[in-house]
């Protein structure tokens, strides 16, 4: 884009995106009273996203116990 010059505001969506920490703790930092208004600042590009679902896809495939998780009271 010829002519078109960064804002302040653009490296906020840029620095958003690339923490890589969870929307919720996001929410926290940006200072937003929504998930909403964090997700809107938030643009993964295609290689976050296969990552995220590569990790989802290792965490289905794992061994699990047969009798399911165990619960201990505290």
């Amino acid at each position: 884009m010829a002519g078109c010059r960064p804002r302040r505001h653009d490296l906020r969506h840029t620095g958003l995106t690339w923490m890589g920490v969870p929307v919720h703790v996001l929410r926290k930092i940006a200072g937003h009273g929504s998930l909403s208004t964090t997700q809107r600042y938030l643009h993964p590009d295609a290689a976050s996203i296969s990552a995220a679902g590569e990790a989802l896809s290792v965490h289905l495939r794992a061994r699990r116990s047969p009798d399911g998780p165990r619960l201990r009271a505290v």
